[in-house]
């Protein structure tokens, strides 16, 4: 192993790169797999709850969105506390707050008054056979309280919530943490300042470590079926793992070290941990929240895999573009280069994830209403939910939000 924590044939990283573009591909695939997730919510025979559901359901996408969700939204908000990071070494404090609430609160503000009671209203309509109108449920959705103790969701009500936009909550008020963080204790996210941390991740296998502490976590606190199968605190855990691997190169050398060693340790606990959620929810006992034995092991498993897979991912994803850019290197490279109308498409999507995920959940909604009196095979009406709910974001987006200044403002784009 060499000093930098890199093992033999493994490719150099600059030291101080500034950019990662394949966290930022990470970053477009997960958005753009929730419209395919949401998607088959509403023919999952295990959430009973999504805002439309199917006459046929069926348990194959059960098996599918658990193969994801253990490690989809823990990367994102991984991702996301390492672009934390990288934004705070260039603004100050207070300025790096201002740019957070512009770009996080703004959207939220926006969508919670436009798009948020969309859903819901379907949901009664479709589920609870309400005859309100939208103009008479609007209010309706509106008559909140506040509640401390679900905090960050501190605004309540017997029809509000955050629905898919839990993820800006949580984003948002994590980057309030990191925020305060850093005036309270500003060596700390100092060069240099985890140096500690990053002479002992190299040690083999020591980024393999903050298992313990997501598995324990989880299985202290529970698991919540509606922050994508996750307890929310868990999620500050992955956030500031990011802002902490986004440190020092040094510990990114490590999780590109242990990739595969985190992968085929992740792929175990995993495993481990979805048999004793089959054995848990067979003797009736809740996986995400019962007192048992095989649930508490469930949650243990699931948490402690969420983080190794992260690992693995974020660590593969590392080699993988690092070798690359080694392939793109002037003095090496043959051939053409990448195609130029595949490269804007790529630029195009990317300036779109954050208008992608406010807008996705109500069009989905919207088009499965509109899909699921057809009674027509399962795989059928899925791939038009998915296809249509596409195309018809990509058209909101394109003409609706990225051509004025005023629309990405509100969802958070840059002017």
């Amino acid at each position: 192993m060499r000093p930098d924590g890199a093992v033999p044939g493994d490719v150099d990283v600059p030291a101080r790169a500034t950019r990662r573009p394949e966290l930022d591909a990470l970053r477009l695939a997960v958005v753009l797999g929730l419209v395919l997730f949401h998607s088959a919510l509403v023919f999952d025979a295990s959430d009973p709850d999504f805002y439309v559901k199917n006459e046929t359901t069926t348990e194959v996408t059960t098996v599918l969105a658990g193969l994801a969700v253990v490690w989809a939204m823990p990367a994102l908000f991984t991702v996301s506390g390492w672009a934390a990071r990288r934004s705070l070494a260039r603004r100050s404090v207070g300025r790096f707050v201002r740019e957070r609430l512009l770009r996080l609160g703004v959207p939220l503000l926006v969508a919670t008054v436009l798009l948020l009671p969309f859903p819901v209203w379907v949901r009664e309509r479709t589920r609870a056979g309400s005859d309100l109108s939208y103009a008479e449920f609007y209010p309706r959705f509106f008559d909140v309280r506040l509640d401390l103790a679900e905090a960050p969701f501190v605004v309540q009500g017997e029809h509000f919530e955050s629905g898919h936009l839990w993820f800006v909550v949580l984003l948002l008020a994590w980057s309030l943490v990191l925020a305060l963080a850093a005036a309270v204790a500003p060596g700390v996210l100092a060069p240099g300042g985890l140096d500690r941390v990053a002479r002992a991740a190299q040690a083999r296998g020591a980024v393999l470590v903050p298992a313990v502490l997501t598995g324990a976590l989880c299985g202290m606190l529970g698991l919540e079926q509606e922050y994508a199968g996750w307890n929310r605190w868990a999620y500050l855990v992955f956030y500031l793992a990011g802002v902490v691997l986004g440190a020092d190169e040094r510990l990114r050398a490590a999780v590109r070290r242990d990739a595969a060693l985190a992968g085929a340790v992740g792929g175990v606990v995993f495993a481990g941990g979805m048999t004793a959620f089959l054995v848990a929810d067979g003797a009736g006992d809740d996986p995400f929240v019962g007192g048992g034995a095989t649930g508490l092991a469930f949650r243990v498993l699931f948490g402690a895999g969420g983080w190794l897979l992260v690992v693995a991912l974020l660590g593969g994803l590392d080699r993988w573009a690092a070798r690359r850019a080694a392939r793109r290197d002037p003095a090496t490279a043959t051939g053409d280069g990448p195609d130029p109308w595949r490269v804007r498409a790529y630029a195009y999507l990317l300036a779109a994830v954050l208008p992608l995920y406010v807008l996705h959940q109500p069009v989905v909604v919207g088009v499965a209403a509109a899909v699921v009196p057809w009674r027509a095979p399962v795989v059928v009406e899925l791939a038009v939910v998915v296809a249509a709910s596409a195309a018809v974001l990509l058209v909101v987006y394109d003409l609706g939000v990225r051509r004025w200044r005023v629309t990405r403002r509100a969802f958070g784009m840059r002017p």
